[in-house]
Parts: structure tokens; sequence; C-alpha cells
């Protein structure tokens, strides 16, 4: 038989998860048997956070009722009506449609595939979660990142998204509270963002999948509740608000005028349909978690702002190292004074250190800058050992690295 190479998909070549592809390291490291410390995926369940009792008893009871074959496309009638109440409760009284996907990851999937031709483009913050960019590459679109601005709390930056837009740019997309940095957008800059998007036809997803996880008595506002005309496709699910991320269960809720909907509507729901359905017995979580007790995110919020803090002061407290203050989600993204890449410092701590963080660039950052992304999930045990080894290491590592450029 003649050798042969089976070749992959060009589509495939550019797609990269740094979040993942760290762990590859950490999994080679951790067979030494250095202790690891994991401070890279925003995942609760792995710590001391639980899911509301009532939603997995409405899960398990779905379940015992054999509620276990497909679903509609579009998710069971009594999650949709669900997810139409809480999205009224938040002020989005224009909703058109609803979608309830295998997490929010494919309600984002979906809504850029029937939106998106190739060689088109879509405004990407900067730094972002690599999801948007990964589905990008695949879908062979022109990258198009905007940055938010550090100096201005991770804000994103009107002037730098005035510039980016062409006539090739479909949709903008925002990340609030955002994810790697924690930071919560002012209404302010929400409006600007609608007066863009109306200025020049564009789709604003706006991915809200940490919306109840804010710090400091803050306030969320749903940027689809401040305009009754704009497009704005508003993601969520139960993931992080609700510590089930093993679930899989999001949604989309499309917004905006009807008249300019409805093709991009009828192309969503054949890509639903051609999909069948997302988790079925699951989706019975969804009334009970958005209409039950959410004392769970009390406590939740109360460990979290303690970790927070600390997070914040004793990275700040490192020479060489900075970090904005996170007012949502549980991770922040502190800036580092190197000469070389993020990711080589990263890559070097966890072989030295066993401390797993992942590199700002995996998130996209404003050129000749330098971060990393840290989870701050752990207790105070880990967390206080953790960045008393990030910064001894960083010590070390300057100093050895002096003058040393490693830039490709």
């Amino acid at each position: 038989m003649a050798n042969f190479e089976v070749k992959p998909a060009e589509r495939t070549e550019n797609v990269t998860y740094a979040v993942r592809d760290v762990v590859v390291i950490a999994n080679e490291v951790a067979k030494s048997g250095k202790e690891m410390l994991y401070l890279n995926i925003g995942d609760p369940n792995i710590f001391d956070f639980q899911p509301p009792r009532h939603m997995i008893e409405a899960t398990y009871k779905a379940m015992l009722q054999n509620l276990n074959g497909y679903s509609p496309s579009s998710g069971i009638k009594e999650a949709v009506s669900a997810i139409e109440a809480e999205a009224n409760r938040k002020g989005i009284d224009n909703v058109q449609d609803i979608f309830v996907t295998t997490g929010a990851s494919e309600a984002i999937d979906l809504a850029l595939t029937s939106l998106v031709n190739e060689g088109e483009n879509v405004l990407t913050p900067t730094p972002g979660y690599p999801l948007y960019t990964a589905i990008s590459s695949k879908l062979r679109m022109v990258e198009n990142p905007y940055y938010l601005d550090e100096a201005n709390g991770w804000q994103p930056d009107i002037e730098d998204i005035k510039s980016k837009i062409n006539d090739k740019t479909r949709a903008i997309i925002l990340i609030n509270p955002n994810n790697p940095t924690g930071a919560l957008y002012t209404t302010e800059v929400l409006h600007q963002i609608i007066d863009l998007a109306l200025e020049h036809n564009l789709v604003i997803f706006a991915d809200e999948i940490y919306d109840k996880l804010l710090y400091d008595g803050k306030k969320h506002v749903s940027i689809a509740s401040l305009n009754k005309d704009v497009p704005v496709i508003t993601f969520g699910g139960l993931s992080k608000n609700y510590m089930v991320p093993g679930f899989r269960i999001g949604w989309g809720i499309i917004s905006g005028r009807r008249e300019g909907l409805k093709k991009y509507m009828e192309a969503l729901n054949k890509l639903l349909r051609a999909r069948l359905s997302a988790n079925h017995p699951e989706q019975y979580a969804i009334k009970a978690a958005l209409e039950g007790d959410h004392s769970h995110l009390t406590e939740a919020l109360k460990k979290l702002t303690v970790r927070r803090d600390m997070t914040v002061n004793m990275l700040n407290a490192i020479p060489g190292i900075s970090c904005v203050k996170p007012e949502g989600a549980f991770y922040a993204f502190p800036k580092i004074n190197l000469e070389q890449p993020d990711l080589h410092f990263v890559s070097e701590l966890i072989r030295e250190a066993g401390v797993v963080l992942v590199h700002g660039s995996g998130f996209g950052q404003v050129p000749g800058t330098k971060h990393f992304r840290v989870v701050f999930l752990p207790n105070e045990q880990i967390l206080e050992k953790a960045y008393k080894k990030i910064a001894e290491f960083y010590e070390k590592y300057t100093a050895k690295y002096a003058g040393v450029s490693l830039e490709k």
C-alpha cells in the first residue's frame, strides 16, 4: 500500500485556543511530580463553588421523566419563555427570537456563521476571549481587532473602533463583563457603540455570560436595553453565573427592528435545525435557574471579592507588574514589564514554578505590551502561594534574560 498523508483543511491553520494550549505544557510538567497551581481555566466547579440545588433537581427530574430525546431546535418552550422573561427584566423588551444552544459558545458560532462571508470582518475586542478569533479563522474572516484601553479601566477605545470600520465590517463584538480583563463597560461607552452600529449597519454581538458576577455593588446594563432599533444578539448561559459549565447550556436573544432581522433569523434557524438540538434534560434547569433562589451568588461573590482584592494587591506589589482592578467575572489581566514574549515567560513559569497562567498574547493585546491572565477562583491559600511563586520567578527570570531578546 502506498504511503499517503491526510491533509487537514486550510481553515484550521490559524485556529488556536490559548486557555487550553498551555495545559499541554502543564501536563508534561505534572508528570514529574511537581506541585501544580492552576490559575488558567475559569471553571468554578474545580474549586469551592456549587450550583444551586434546585437546578440540579430540575434536571434530574427531567431525566427520570425520560425527557432524554431531542428537543425542539431552538429549545423547549419552558426555557425560551424563562429566557424572554429574564431579557425583559434586563430591559430588553423588543425580543424577536430566542435560541438555546450547547453552551454560549455554540450560540456565538452559529450567529457568526449565519452572518459573515469569507473575506468579511467583525470588530473583535483585543484583549478578548479566544473563541472569537478561532471561529473567525474557521470562517476565513479577515481579522479586525479593536483595542481596549488599559489606562481607562479596559474600556473599549471608541476612536480605535471608528478607525477600524470598513465596507466589509458586519458586526461588533462586546464581551461585558470582559474576559480576560474583568472590565465592566460604562453606559456612556455602550451608547457610543450603539451610535456606530446604527450609522454603519452593524450587528452587535453582546456576550454577557458574566452579567451577574459583579463586585462592589456594580450594576450591569445590557446594551440591547438601551435602543429598540439596533440589531443585537445577547449571549447568556448557565455556565458561569450558575456554576455549571459542564451542562453546556447557553442561549442567544435576538432584538432590534424585526424587518431588518427577518432574513438573518431565517438563516440562523436553518443552522439550528441542521444541528438538531441542545442538551435536552439540562434545558429544564434554565427556568429553575433564572426564576429560582439566587443565594448562591451572594456566597460566591463574597469569596470572589476577597480573592479579587488579594489578586490585585499581591500582583501590584511585584515590581514590574501592574494590575487593573476587575469589576466583574473572575479574571485579571496584569501587565508585565518584559523584553521577552509573554508566552515564553508563562511557559517557563509553568516549568519552573508549576504556576499555570495564560499568556496575554493568547487573548490579543496592544502591540508592544505583555500580559498574562489569571483566574482567581482558587482559595486564598492557593492564590497566596501562586502569587509568591510568581514574584520569586519574575525576579529570577528578568535577571536571567536581561538584554536577551527572544522575539521572533
